[in-house]
């Protein structure tokens, strides 16, 4: 579903990410682990099509975000960290905008916005301007948007920040209801405990540099997420 081989970029003389090699297949929630500035948003920019890479190649179900961005975004979404959504739409307004881009018929678009709204309890506040909704409306509004085109494979940065326990515990059956039918979910987070109970398989990078992958129980062993993570930060790379 995704491929990251040998991903490099970077900012100057800065390497934000150092020949990173990801494999992520249908079916699969894989985990991006990391501290702060360790590459995990700049990872995820380039497998999007936001900022161009120095080398390496990406491929989006066997599409190259290259040579091909706009069939390889056809397939995806993004939800990044702090959505940028456009406050002078009512939610509803921006729903269909989105709706628009990616060519959801009426009666679909109709079903899911009331399916995704009602479930989030965001039907209600449909009908006001963005601009008044509060950091967790918005993203729960972002989280509708990515999931109306149904696509193939999701990417999401710190998707739980603002998000209270329902709507956390709502977003965690989606995601496995995506990969449950064939597609795949990537995404980064710090909430160690989520990840370990949610992925199928995490990988861990520091310094843009991978320095652990594989299934839950191979990067884990014995041990907590949260053990083995900070143990490996405080290895130098």
């Amino acid at each position: 579903m995704l491929k990251i081989n040998h991903l490099t970029k970077t900012y100057g003389e800065k390497k934000a990410v150092d020949d990173l090699n990801i494999h992520i297949n249908p079916g699969e929630i894989y985990g991006f682990i990391g501290h702060n500035g360790a590459g995990k948003t700049t990872t995820l920019k380039s497998v999007v099509g936001i900022l161009q890479f120095d080398q390496g190649e990406i491929l989006i179900d066997g599409k190259s975000i290259q040579r091909d961005p706009l069939a390889c975004k056809r397939e995806i979404a993004y939800i990044p960290d702090n959505p940028d959504l456009y406050d002078y739409m009512t939610g509803i307004k921006y729903l269909n905008f989105i709706a628009d881009v990616f060519s959801v018929s009426a009666q679909d678009r109709q079903t899911r916005i009331r399916k995704y709204a009602d479930l989030f309890e965001l039907t209600e506040d449909l009908a006001q301007p963005i601009a008044a909704y509060s950091h967790g409306m918005k993203q729960k509004l972002a989280i509708i948007a990515a999931w109306l085109h149904e696509p193939k494979l999701i990417l999401m940065d710190e998707p739980f920040v603002g998000l209270d326990p329902k709507a956390s515990h709502l977003l965690k059956e989606m995601m496995r209801q995506v990969c449950d039918e064939g597609g795949a979910i990537f995404f980064s987070t710090h909430v160690l405990e989520v990840a370990e109970k949610l992925c199928d398989k995490v990988a861990i990078i520091k310094g843009g540099k991978l320095i652990r992958s594989g299934t839950m129980a191979e990067v884990k062993g014995d041990d907590s997420l949260e053990t083995v993570f900070l143990e490996l930060e405080g290895e130098s790379c």
